[in-house]
């Protein structure tokens, strides 16, 4: 080796260091400062979701319960002049190989039709909740069954 090439190899060697240790440090604090999927449902989670009649039946079908009946309060500005109160109802979240849904209960009193537009009306609200839930989960226990709908918005010309 020539005088000056045990300083180029150092050199090399620091700033391959150098630039390890910075992607390494970007890295660990995107995992660190990503928030968890629907962190905003365990603001006042309790540890455990009750089990119940269609929390063993979303087991059966393979989705994992993470949390139980949510309120979520909703604000409205009228006009800029009245402000009014609403609210959502989540029955649960769940999930499945890493899909986030919302979770509604068929009601006797309320039937769902399958139309698009009464899905649109009825479920849409709970997949738009958060932008990381996949879809809606409705679930029928007097038949036992779990129907999943996903919505997604296609362009004016893609329409069918």
């Amino acid at each position: 080796m020539q005088s000056g090439d045990g300083l180029v190899v150092l050199l090399v060697v620091v700033a391959f260091g150098f630039w390890f240790y910075a992607a390494m440090r970007k890295k660990m604090r995107e995992t660190v400062e990503a928030s968890p999927p629907l962190d905003w449902l365990n603001a006042d989670a309790e540890t455990e979701v009750p089990e119940d009649e269609a929390t063993r039946l979303l087991d059966k079908h393979g989705y994992r319960v993470l949390a139980g009946k949510r309120r979520i309060p909703i604000t409205i500005r009228a006009d800029e002049a009245a402000t009014l109160q609403s609210r959502l109802f989540i029955d649960y979240m769940a999930e499945k190989d890493g899909h986030y849904y919302a979770v509604k209960l068929a009601k006797e009193r309320k039937p769902l039709e399958r139309t698009g537009s009464s899905l649109r009306d009825r479920l849409l609200v709970y997949q738009l909740l958060d932008e990381r839930t996949d879809g809606v989960l409705y679930v029928r226990l007097v038949e036992k069954q779990v129907e999943c709908y996903r919505f997604s918005l296609m362009e004016a010309d893609e329409e069918e």
